[in-house]
């Protein structure tokens, strides 16, 4: 016997892991080409932010863009995964600022030329990172196109649609409530906000009645925004309330007249009924004062500290401010109480400040033309959103859609293209201009905002691929397949790059949108920093190898949902992946290349290779289509039963006895079959699990093809065998019943036995072809069989299986009363399932509304529990 170049005694993923991914990058096996040959599939990368490594939310996303790529590229598909990274403007900024201010180094100090330096030295740095993390990972990602934000293609492509939004009339200037961060000193959108629970208070306050002794009564959480209210508004159906409307109220402590306006926006039934309006730091109230034509007095700076038009509190900061003027209105007699207060307060994720929403003069996108025709694609189901339901949350915000503030008071991101003249002239172009084209001035001034981060990642369909040049990447690849992301930045990303797509393009950015879920820990808890509670995926890659975790991450995992990460099953999978590996050195170490040769074209199959290949070829299929719909969970699952259970626990053991015997041509047959179902295994399990599936693949073939660019499985109506499939499922079952029967009677292995069968029609066929089954896998010392029970002797156990009856003599073995004792549990058993069957079957709402196959399924349950009863009770008024 000729034996293969064998695979490592233990599988240990250290061993091969980063050696087979380099080979990987040297054969340039994921570097993607215009083949117009082929059909391109086309997953661009969510771009990871450079504020530090990946962690498992990233290692989710990515593992289930790699399984995609994988499958796509062995089926022929031309694929495109181009990995990049996002600058993540405020993020960095924050990150940056603070390593420096360890080093003694001030921002503001330093100047935005050379703080910007030092902000692309960590850029490089942790770009490198992101790489290196993302190949550990097992990504097959296409490095040689690699994007970055910032990159000057991708800078040109972010001018060039802000310049055309904006001489469109899509973008202008204005001075609109934002979230703005105090501490950061820059506007916020809500994906940088991060609300909690605070325990907080309501203070009420008395608003005196000008000209009467009556006076309003206001509730607040904010008491330091009192200095800007411009007005107190009631329900015009509060009755209590009518006869003030239209008069004026003395602003407590700052002694300025406010009018009583009548608006639909307060609550009746909530608080006192009265509600102060503050223009200027309130996005209701700004709403409210702009139906009501009032003035918009803000009272605090940037850094949150009361300005001049809060008089004698100038100079306070917000909170010492709330507590002063607290105090000032206690010793006045307007303040009635304080009621503790739950609410929910929303804090920036960067720097853990409270959010500010003060009016300030921002950039902004006119979102109502752009966002219609993004809604219609998704309707008219050009786009589709896997879950279906994630649709609804996607038609909520676009619906409601309210202006894109697009502007941000930092340094480290895409500068405005926008310069201004001292003659007033603004002048809004792709490249610097030289001089004004009004005045002929050249003192001209940038603007010093920079874009919010999500503005360039709209465009990261496109710009990634040489957009707004017409490049041939972007004629091939766009748009693109699938987007793959998480389903808490619809609103922030995924709307943003359908409109940007149709915009832009005039064509969708993808047609399919696969939303997954966050990971949790075990308790079901969201990870964070905060509590402790996360995972570092490089630890798990050390420990268990990357495949390891990739399993645990797809395993069970559905589309939408959210995941717990559990350590022990990182450790299942391992298991696995250690079944897989034993397996298939087992296998390399047995087959015998000369005789595969030889016998390569014959088809005298036994009923165990016709079943694994049948059983193969249905798993083809079946996971073929699950990965289509992308239900890769499901896929998985399949494959791992596939492998684990028929392969390697069952029929490894059938044909051992082939290896073992004499019969050459069985022996070569049941070689190549053996070497056919291993190899498709290995394709399937591929995508999941790609490091050990590369390193079995290339030992067991001798060419040393790697399993990347081998042809994905395909389905086969010739290998579809029902037949050999339902009479090996026949043996099988029984083979386990046996088993189960020895082992509780704790009959050990070693002790043979003879069975006598009386098997049914449909089974008698299967059990006559697998006498050597039972002998090797049952411990059978021979099988007999028989058409009647009425010749039996006494003292045999019996097993009812669905292919008949076995018979073993075993109570020369046994306890006696341990068997009947079994018999009676069996007994019980049964009569449970037929109460069960038959209560069902006497309910008429059941009978009448279930369809009349699941009626007719639940008959033919009853009948054969029956039977198998009446076997059970015959078996133990034998033994009486």
């Amino acid at each position: 016997m000729e034996n293969n170049k064998t695979l490592a005694t233990t599988y240990n993923p250290k061993d091969f892991e980063e050696r087979l991914y380099k080979t990987w990058e040297e054969n340039k096996y994921f570097t993607s080409k215009v083949d117009k040959t082929k059909k391109p599939f086309t997953i661009i990368m969510p771009p990871p932010n450079i504020t530090g490594k990946l962690h498992l939310g990233h290692a989710i996303d990515n593992t289930l863009q790699d399984i995609l790529i994988r499958t796509k590229r062995m089926q022929g598909y031309e694929t495109l995964w181009l990995p990049g990274q996002d600058h993540a403007s405020i993020a960095t900024e924050v990150k940056v600022e603070n390593e420096l201010l360890k080093q003694g180094l001030k921002k503001k100090e330093m100047g935005r030329e050379a703080f910007l330096e030092k902000v692309w030295e960590w850029s490089e740095e942790y770009r490198e990172k992101i790489r290196k993390q993302l190949k550990k990972l097992g990504a097959s990602a296409d490095f040689s196109r690699e994007a970055f934000t910032m990159d000057e293609n991708l800078n040109k492509a972010v001018r060039h649609v802000f310049v055309k939004l904006y001489k469109e009339g899509l973008i202008y200037q204005g001075d609109r409530i934002t979230n703005w961060c105090p501490k950061c000193e820059t506007a916020l959108s809500d994906a940088e906000i991060e609300h909690s629970e605070r325990e907080g208070s309501f203070w009420h306050i008395k608003y005196p009645v000008v000209g009467s002794d009556e006076y309003l009564e206001i509730a607040t959480t904010r008491p330091e925004t009192m200095l800007g209210d411009t007005a107190v508004a009631v329900n015009p159906k509060d009755e209590r309330y009518a006869h003030l409307v239209g008069k004026t109220l003395m602003l407590p402590l700052v002694n300025r007249e406010i009018p009583i306006i009548a608006d639909d926006y307060v609550d009746l039934e909530f608080g006192t009924g009265a509600v102060k309006i503050t223009p200027a730091h309130d996005p209701n109230d700004y709403e409210v004062g702009l139906r009501h034509n009032l003035p918009q007095i803000r009272v605090m700076n940037d850094k949150g500290i009361i300005n001049e038009l809060g008089g004698k509190y100038e100079g306070l900061e917000r909170y010492e401010a709330r507590k002063t003027i607290v105090e000032d209105l206690e010793k006045e007699g307007y303040l009635v109480k304080i009621k503790p207060h739950s609410h929910n307060v929303g804090y920036h994720d960067r720097c853990n400040t409270v959010v500010e929403p003060i009016i300030s003069k921002q950039w902004y996108v006119k979102m109502e033309s752009l966002a219609k025709p993004a809604i219609d694609v998704v309707k008219d189901e050009k786009i589709k959103f896997v879950p279906e339901r994630f649709e609804k949350i996607y038609y909520n915000w676009m619906d409601n859609i309210q202006d894109w503030c697009i502007s941000r008071q930092l340094w480290w991101g895409h500068r405005i293209p926008v310069w201004y003249c001292s003659c007033g002239e603004i002048i809004c172009e792709e490249e610097a201009p030289t001089s004004c084209p009004k005045c002929g001035g050249n003192k001209l001034v940038q603007e010093n905002d920079v874009l919010d981060t999500w503005f360039s990642s709209a465009l990261w369909p496109f710009s990634t691929l040489g957009w707004p040049e017409k490049t041939a990447d972007l004629d091939y690849f766009y748009p693109t397949s699938v987007l793959v992301t998480g389903y808490d930045i619809i609103f922030f990303w995924v709307a943003r790059m359908i409109f940007s797509g149709l915009y832009s393009m005039k064509e969708i950015p993808f047609d399919t949108v696969l939303m997954h879920g966050i990971i949790r820990d075990s308790e079901g808890i969201k990870m964070s920093k905060s509590l402790g509670n996360g995972v570092d995926p490089l630890d798990v890659i050390d420990e268990y190898g990357a495949d390891a975790l990739r399993f645990m991450l797809v395993n069970g995992n559905a589309p939408g949902n959210d995941i717990r990460f559990y350590p022990e099953k990182v450790e299942s999978a391992r298991n696995f992946a250690n079944k897989i590996w034993n397996a298939s050195r087992f296998i390399m170490m047995n087959l015998d290349r000369e005789l595969m040769d030889k016998y390569k074209d014959h088809k005298d199959y036994t009923l165990a290779d016709r079943w694994i290949l049948s059983r193969m070829n249905t798993i083809v299929k079946e996971v073929t289509d699950n990965i289509d719909k992308f239900e890769l969970g499901i896929a998985l699952q399949k494959i791992y039963d596939f492998m684990w259970t028929e392969l390697c626990d069952w029929y490894i053991e059938l044909v051992k006895p082939v290896f073992y015997g004499e019969d050459e041509k069985q022996k070569g047959i049941a070689y190549n079959v053996l070497y056919t179902v291993l190899t498709n295994g290995l394709k399937l399990l591929h995508p999941v699990m790609p490091f050990i599936t590369e390193e079995i693949y290339t030992h067991l073939n001798a060419d040393g093809e790697s399993i990347t660019i081998a042809k994905w499985p395909e389905y086969s109506e010739d290998l579809k065998d029902e037949k050999s499939e339902e009479e090996m499922n026949f043996i099988i079952e029984a083979i386990k019943s046996l088993r189960n029967l020895r082992a509780e009677m704790n009959v050990p292995p070693s002790r043979k036995a003879k069975i006598i069968a009386l098997a049914s029609k449909e089974a008698e066929a299967s059990f006559k072809s697998g006498v050597t089954y039972f002998e090797k896998l049952a411990s059978a010392s021979q099988v007999e069989f028989i058409t009647s029970k009425e010749n039996l002797e006494d003292n045999l156990v019996s097993l009812v299986v669905s292919g008949g009856e076995l018979f073993m003599p075993l109570l020369d073995l046994v306890d006696k009363e341990k068997e009947l004792e079994r018999l009676n549990k069996e007994k019980e058993k049964l009569s449970n399932e037929i109460e069960r069957v038959d209560k069902k079957l006497s309910n008429e709402k059941f009978v009448s509304k279930a369809p009349e196959a699941v009626v007719n399924e639940e008959k033919a349950k009853g009948l054969k529990y029956k039977e198998m009863l009446e076997a059970v009770v015959s078996r133990i008024d034998a033994l009486k």
